[in-house]
Formats: structure tokens, C-alpha cells, sequence
């Protein structure tokens, strides 16, 4: 059962067995967690007429609905729920929550309900944005605080902490398992997030967590983003990562309306592996493939269409889907995937994001300190690279060589700094200091194990197919160290007296901090495999290197005026 589907089925359980006209009220998270797996028209059909949020201000009496609730069960919904109860709009209400309830709050709701109007209270656990089969989300706003010492903001960084151990407790209580829990050593939040995940699993609700042992426990893993911050720095050259790095997607939709030439009818569109089999077979592709898939399909249009137009560019195919309002009617997904290549291959070109990309690929995955440094710095000194590229050219080339050339490292500082007038100083230096080698564990580049250094080399001398694509994310020896039954004890600990014997068929990554496409397509094509163990990943977001940067500047603001915390 993936997660997609156990989110679907709970959404369909809630609405299926309420007959008549409903209306479905949502909170701010729950919208995002419903709209990912049911498109409007699939509500409409389950007789769902109206949609509105909990804390909507709407008075208009409508006693021929019944209301259905799915809430998570936080204190300002149970009180914006006590008062609608209390006077209440509709004719039956129907509570679910996305998480456990604490018997208080289910004391105050019966408290409220003086006229009987609530049918039934229950939980559903889907407390998780499921933006892919094996990828969740909990889009949690206040994303930064990972990176702050717990003495700075103690109470929000218990919000985040909180926050996670919801989701993840959602996630195992969907997949009916409760697993073993292994932490990243070098990481406090990760240890603090596992022991509470423990905590709630082990103790508090140890009799809801009772299912039947399977014969080797899951494994949920927490790792801390800031172990491979090379991963959320690079530019993407594949479908869904890269439409996310230069656009970006939020719940599966991509917002195109700042975009010169989107037609009407494409403002926004849905990006999703569920309800688009173009976007499912080419989301992985390279983006020389896609665009020779998505010619493919407008080759085939025009041989219906009895068109001999020649198409040969991404333009020409632009110009051919505007001269076919009827192609565009019939086959509005291949106009979408036309007018989002377009305008990624534009973005593309205007920041020479090809030339830009060699040089990021090579610090990540190549030695050679004096070219590298050379690379940089003609980068920098390019009028057609933008600041936020020569930005990421310096902070991957300080995540590689911060021992190796201090001093070169200060000569590119400074340039960069007379480059890039919107610069805040200092912020190349936050990043090592929160992500340098002295605080990771994972063996980043490959250059500390011996077997490592080893296929590394070997990989050189294969030569490699597409040099946008070289990178491999640390996830990636990650998840061969688990099914190999290679995870070190010392470097991932595990939670109270558990131990694994044997490798575990199911696993959850958790990546504090938050996890990219590039790692879910890693993630995808592990599970393809078949190697016997299925991953899931999940994070407190989404990132792409526009997001990674807002948050570490957020977080070095924070600790400057913080001076004591840092």
C-alpha cells in the first residue's frame, strides 16, 4: 500500500458512506493534504457541492447539507469547531481528525454539541501531504528553524519538532507498522525527533501502534538536511525537478501565470504521476528525452491533423499547439507539458543554466581543486550568470574545498561579493558552518571510504552518459548501505533496545529539514529495482535551491541577532 492510495481510500471512506448533498471543511493543511490526491470533479461526484475553510467567517444557514470535517487536531480547530457546533449551520456534522485526538478535546467537542447534531468523531491518519506514491510532504512554513540552536526559539523549534513526530505517526498508523528508529548521530534535532517519535510509538500509544509483528520490523530513518546540502544547491536537468527548481510546483500545481504567453486555460496546471500518464512515464526523463517524447506525441497530432508543418525546435511545436485550438481541446495535457518545456528551455537560455551546470555537476562530483577554481571564478566574472547562480558556484565549491584552499575560498568570497550587490556577507560562511564536513556524517563525495573512492574512480573511467545528470544524491548510498545491511550503527543509532537482524522489506527516510525531487527520484527508480526493500521519503519540505537559500538566510538573520546563540 503506498501512501497516495491509503490517503485516497480515507478520503473516499469519509464521503462515501454520508448519502446526499455534502459540504467538506478543511484547514489550511488538510486542504493541501485532500487537493493532492482528489481533483475537484472526483469530490463533485462524491456529491461534495461546496468546499470551505474551518475558519471561514460565512454565517448563511444551509441545513440541507451535512458537513463533513477533516481537521487536523489542533487546539484552534477544536475551538473554531466548539463554537460552530454550538450554533450550528448544518444539518449534520460528520468530525474526522488527522491525527490521534486527546480525550480532552473530545470532552469539549460533546460538551459543545448541545443539540445533538454530530453524527460521528473519528480518526483518519492523514496527517501527510502525499505528493507521490513513495513521497510525502508536511510543508511546514517555518522551515528554518532546524538550523537554529534550541536556546534561540525553544518554543518553535517544539512546533517543528511536534509538528514531524505527527506526520511520521500518521504515516506508520496508514501503513498499519511500527518500526525500529534510527537516527543520524551528528544530528541533535534528529536524535530529539526520534527519541519523541519513540516515545508516542513504544509508550503513550503503545495499544493503537499493536499490529501484526511482521517477522523483520520497518525501519524509520531521520537524517538531517544539512548532511548533503550539495543535493538542494544544483541546478535539475530532469522533469519534475527541474519544472520545481526553475517554476516551482506547490502541491503537485504549478502556478504559470507570471509566465508571458500561458494560455487561458493553463494559468495553473496539475502536475500529478496520479491523473497525468504523460507526466507519470517522463517525470525521471532527462530533458533532452522529454522534449523528444513530447515531439513524439505532437508528431503523432499532426499526422491526424494531416498537417505537414516541420517541426524541429520546442518553438516550432509552441507555434503549432497555438495554430490548433482543437489539439489543444483534445490533447489539453501534451499543450501543458508544450508550454511548461517551453518555458523551461527559455529560463534555461536566459541564464545559461547549461554552461552554469557543468561547473556545479563537477564540484559535486569531480575532484580537481585548481580548475574548479578557475571555473568559479570565469563564472563569476560572466555578465550572463545571475547572482543566485554565482551564489550556489561559491557555496559548492566551499562545501568541497573549505580545507583544501581557505585562501581561494576568501579571493571568491570577495568577488562574488563585489558581483552581486543583493549578497548578504557572510552567508557562505553560515553554510559551512551549519553543513561543513565537520558536521556531517555521510560520506559526501565519496572520497572517505575506501570502497567509495573505489567506485568513484571506476565511474570516471566508464565516462558517464549525460554530465547534467552525474550527481547522485547521498540518499543514494544511503539506501544501498540499508539493503546491503551496510548502515553503520555508529554513525545511525538506534532508538531504545532495538536492533535489526536481517533487512528490512519496508523503510521510511525522514529528512529534517526537507527533501528534493531529485532525492524522490532516486528514491523511485531504488524502488524499480526490486531490491527486496521499499523506500518511502518524506520531509518537512519540499526544496529547491530558491527555498534552501531563503532558509538559511532566515535562519543566519535570526542568529545574528541572536549573538549569543551563535
Amino acid at each position: 500500500m503506498v501512501l497516495t492510495s491509503a490517503l485516497r481510500d480515507y478520503v473516499t471512506r469519509m464521503l462515501q458512506d454520508i448519502s446526499g448533498m455534502k459540504v467538506l471543511i478543511l484547514d489550511s493543511q488538510t486542504v493541501s493534504i485532500v487537493s493532492v490526491v482528489f481533483s475537484q470533479s472526483e469530490l463533485l461526484q462524491k456529491e461534495v457541492f461546496l468546499v470551505e475553510l474551518v475558519d471561514s467567517t460565512s454565517k448563511e444557514s444551509m441545513s440541507h447539507l451535512k458537513a463533513v470535517y477533516f481537521l487536523r487536531p489542533t487546539s484552534e480547530n477544536i475551538q473554531h469547531l466548539r463554537r460552530q457546533i454550538a450554533n450550528p449551520r448544518f444539518g449534520e456534522y460528520h468530525l474526522f481528525f488527522s491525527n490521534i485526538m486527546k480525550d480532552t478535546q473530545i470532552h469539549v467537542l460533546a460538551d459543545s454539541d448541545e443539540q445533538e447534531v454530530v453524527q460521528q468523531v473519528q480518526e483518519f491518519y492523514g496527517d501527510f501531504c502525499a505528493i507521490d506514491p513513495y513521497h510525502f510532504t508536511l510543508n511546514f512554513p517555518l522551515n528554518h528553524i532546524y538550523m537554529l540552536p534550541a536556546v534561540v526559539d525553544p518554543s518553535s523549534l517544539q512546533n517543528f519538532c511536534d509538528r514531524i513526530v505527527d506526520g511520521i505517526t500518521a504515516v506508520f498508523l496508514a501503513l498499519k507498522r511500527r518500526p525500529v528508529i534510527r537516527y543520524q548521530r551528528t544530528s541533535d534535532i534528529s536524535k530529539r525527533i526520534a527519541q519523541e517519535a519513540s516515545k508516542v510509538m513504544y509508550e503513550r500509544e503503545t495499544g493503537l501502534f499493536d499490529f501484526r509483528r511482521t517477522e523483520i520490523s520497518p525501519l524509520l530513518l531521520i537524517v538531517d538536511r544539512r548532511d548533503d546540502p550539495v543535493t538542494p544547491l544544483l541546478n535539475q536537468w530532469t522533469y519534475q525537478a527541474m519544472v520545481h527548481e526553475l517554476i516551482g510546483i506547490q502541491d503537485n500545481k504549478v502556478d504559470l501565470r507570471n509566465i508571458g504567453k500561458a494560455p487561458k486555460d493553463q494559468q495553473e496546471v496539475v502536475l500529478s504521476s496520479e491523473q497525468d500518464a504523460f507526466f507519470k512515464s517522463n517525470m525521471y526523463e532527462n530533458f533532452g528525452d522529454l522534449g523528444m517524447n513530447i515531439k513524439r506525441m505532437v508528431d503523432d497530432f499532426q499526422q491526424i491533423a494531416k498537417s505537414n508543418q516541420n517541426i524541429q525546435t520546442i518553438e516550432d511545436m509552441a507555434k503549432f499547439v497555438d495554430n490548433y485550438p482543437e489539439y489543444r481541446k483534445k490533447h489539453g495535457n501534451v499543450s501543458k507539458h508544450v508550454t511548461m518545456v517551453t518555458e523551461l528551455s527559455k529560463i534555461a537560455e536566459e541564464r545559461k543554466l547549461m554552461l552554469v551546470s557543468q561547473t556545479e555537476q563537477d564540484l559535486a562530483c569531480n575532484g580537481g581543486q585548481v580548475a574548479a577554481f578557475e571555473a568559479v571564478m570565469n563564472l563569476l566574472s560572466n555578465d550572463s550568470v545571475s547572482d543566485v547562480d554565482r551564489l550556489r558556484l561559491v557555496m559548492l565549491y566551499a562545501l568541497r574545498y573549505e580545507k583544501e584552499s581557505p585562501v581561494q575560498l576568501m579571493q571568491l568570497c570577495n568577488k562574488l561579493a563585489s558581483r552581486s550587490a543583493k549578497y548578504k556577507s557572510g552567508l557562505v560562511q553560515f553554510l559551512i558552518k551549519q553543513a561543513g564536513v565537520d558536521k556531517r556524517t555521510g560520506d559526501l563525495y565519496g572520497n572517505r571510504d575506501l570502497l567509495n573512492i573505489a567506485r568513484n574512480m571506476a565511474r570516471g573511467i566508464k565516462g558517464v552518459e549525460n554530465v547534467y545528470t552525474q550527481h547522485q544524491p547521498l540518499l543514494f548510498q544511503t539506501m544501498e548501505s540499508i539493503t546491503k545491511g551496510r548502515l553503520r550503527d555508529v554513525d545511525y543509532p538506534f532508538i531504545g533496545n532495538h536492533f535489526q537482524q536481517g533487512r528490512p522489506q519496508d523503510v521510511v527516510i525522514f529528512v529534517v529539514g526537507g527533501t528534493t525531487y531529485e532525492e524522490a527520484r532516486a528514491v523511485a527508480l531504488q524502488n524499480a529495482s526490486n531490491s527486496g526493500t521499499r523506500f518511502i521519503l518524506g520531509g518537512s519540505v519540499v526544496l529547491n535551491s530558491k527555498r534552501f537559500l531563503k532558509d538559511l538566510e532566515e535562519a543566519q538573520r535570526i542568529a545574528k541577532s541572536n549573538i549569543s546563540a551563535v
